[in-house]
């Protein structure tokens, strides 16, 4: 084998012998990428134009039939959207996480609450998702980046697809129910059972109900091909990091809008309304909230469409921002870092959210420990004194009394109803309600398939699950969801790099938070039912990335040895799950 020190000896006598043909090889690499540069601008032009093009095609009659010009506008920019994410798959998936946080405004302020806002994130991410698979097929990458999780995964979808075609389509062949008199009827067990009618396009709210449950498992498969070194998820940690500051920015101005009168908010209203949160008293960002000083109920909704989508944005950044300040090499983003971290427990304490305002400093506890950063914790306590300050001037010394209000609040809310005794009543509710083995169908306890067919509101996940796929597809579920937290754990106690670790720890722990903790419905939501999937297939990627540094390091070293373990780490297939 060649000695290394003896080829860098033999490339520096020829460096020597030629002195001028670094500059001629500098001069052909800088036209090569000049004129690679221009291609590339002369290709975005190109296909703008044709996406802007196409867009007014289609915005024309859709606006005539309409006879309203916003949806036309709605149109173009959804067209151009589509065919610019396709060809541009890789900055419209970091387009798509950057937008998430902002859909609800968007959504609410700028169309009005227009349903189809709703999905407007999904022009991002779907074309996206359709040309990476199609690189992959061409490069005969794998698609599956585990191969732990692909039983449990088939389980999952044999039995979704399967409720589908048993359930929602059995369901549209029905007689529609406005030509039936009396819906529900005693079997021959007692039991009430409802007679079989057709509500609505339980097809089209079962294609949306899909969507919903099993949409967004492919962003594993996304984020492990987009995520391709440590400068890639360095770049994303720091955007997602810039984000949360922003929201949560966002987020104090609602809360000192309300506060100070700008926004009215629900003061004044009468009766339930001041405990109902509506879309009437919307202020500044996000949807609808509570505001009602006079009896103590606040609920801020944030950015988002709802206070509850806000409360699990916070928890989500908290694990987000711990990751990237305690594993940033950069000293001013990690000082960036922590001031994100600080906003998020600002706004757990003035949303209102008991999940937040609770979940939150737990969380950062038990990562603290989880991920050993407990001995690296010195060298952030001057950030967190000054950030401690501002917190207090902030909130406490505006009043005294406000912290120990909401904390007086979460423990009556707590008292009067008890989170267990809450998800047991919720699963009794679906048991109680009997339409076949595999459930009453898919989407039809899914908020946003509303605008298909009537739905029933339940706020916990493992009763929706029940609900929709019965026993059969809640267990099916918990085989998938058990092999993904086991294989993305198998990944994370592998890696030795203390700041990939910690990255690997932070977003693992978020997974069994998500995964078994049953109250509410965060895998249906966003932001969560995008983090989740996000978090896991970062996680898959890590062992690459870990591998790419140890290759990097022994490259650049003179050690002969070093070069030999290289040849060995560069032969050896390293087991991602």
């Amino acid at each position: 084998m060649t000695n290394l020190r003896w080829r860098k000896k033999q490339t520096k006598e020829v460096k020597k012998s030629t002195p001028n043909a670094d500059r001629v090889v500098d001069k052909k690499e800088l036209a090569i990428k000049k004129r690679e540069t221009q291609e590339k601008i002369q290709k975005l032009i190109t296909v703008a134009s044709v996406s802007i093009f196409l867009g007014v095609i289609f915005a024309v009659p859709v606006g005539y039939l309409t006879d309203n010009f916003k949806y036309g506008i709605m149109t173009v920019v959804a067209v151009t959207a589509l065919i610019l994410s396709y060809f541009y798959p890789r900055t419209s998936l970091w387009t798509f996480l950057v937008y998430l946080p902002f859909n609800g405004t968007v959504v609410y302020w700028l169309g009005d609450g227009n349903t189809i806002l709703q999905i407007s994130k999904d022009v991002l991410y779907f074309p996206a998702l359709i040309r990476l698979v199609v690189d992959c097929k061409k490069q005969k990458q794998p698609i599956l980046v585990s191969k732990v999780i692909i039983p449990g995964l088939a389980i999952f979808l044999t039995f979704a697809l399967l409720t589908f075609v048993v359930v929602n389509v059995q369901q549209q062949f029905y007689i529609s129910c406005d030509l039936v008199s009396e819906r529900w009827v005693i079997g021959p067990d007692g039991r009430n059972y409802l007679y079989p009618c057709r509500e609505g396009s339980p097809v089209l709210g079962g294609l949306l109900g899909l969507k919903v449950l099993i949409g967004y498992i492919p962003l594993i498969f996304c984020t492990y091909y987009l995520i391709k070194d440590i400068n890639c998820l360095r770049f994303m940690l720091r955007l997602m990091v810039t984000v949360a500051i922003i929201a949560c920015v966002l987020g104090i101005i609602q809360f000192w809008f309300l506060r100070t009168g700008i926004c009215q908010g629900t003061r004044g209203a009468s009766g339930d309304d001041l405990y109902k949160a509506t879309l009437a008293a919307k202020c500044f960002v996000g949807g609808s909230l509570i505001y009602s000083p006079e009896v103590g109920m606040i609920r801020l909704p944030g950015t988002f469409v709802s206070p509850w989508h806000w409360g699990w944005f916070l928890v989500s950044n908290a694990i987000i921002c711990f990751a990237a300040s305690f594993s940033e090499v950069s000293k001013w983003w990690r000082s960036l870092g922590i001031l994100a971290l600080s906003l998020v427990f600002i706004n757990a304490v003035i949303c209102g959210q008991r999940l937040a305002f609770i979940a939150v400093p737990l969380i950062i506890t038990v990562l603290i420990v989880l991920t050993g950063q407990i001995t690296n914790f010195k060298r952030f306590i001057p950030i967190a004194i000054v950030v401690g300050i501002l917190l207090a001037v902030g909130v406490l010394l505006v009043n005294p009394d406000f912290a120990q209000q909401r904390l007086q609040s979460a423990i009556n809310r707590w008292n009067n109803s008890p989170p267990l005794l809450f998800i047991q009543q919720q699963i009794e509710y679906s048991t109680d309600r009997y339409y076949s083995f595999l459930g009453w169908g898919l989407g039809k306890a899914t908020s946003s398939a509303r605008v298909f067919w009537p739905v029933i509101f339940l706020e916990t996940f493992f009763a929706k699950l029940i609900y929709e796929m019965g026993y059969v597809g809640f267990v099916a579920f918990l085989i998938f969801i058990t092999s993904l937290v086991y294989a993305t754990f198998m990944v994370f106690i592998k890696i030795r790099d203390p700041n990939l670790r910690t990255i690997g720890g932070s977003f693992w722990l978020f997974m069994v938070i998500v995964a078994y903790v049953p109250y509410w419905y965060p895998l249906d939501t966003d932001p969560v039912g995008i983090y989740y999937w996000t978090f896991a297939g970062v996680i898959f990627r890590i062992p690459v990335i870990e591998k790419q540094q140890k290759e990097q390091a022994l490259a650049q070293s003179d050690n002969p040895r070093d070069e030999k373990k290289l040849l060995k780490l560069k032969r050896k297939n390293i087991s991602l799950a």
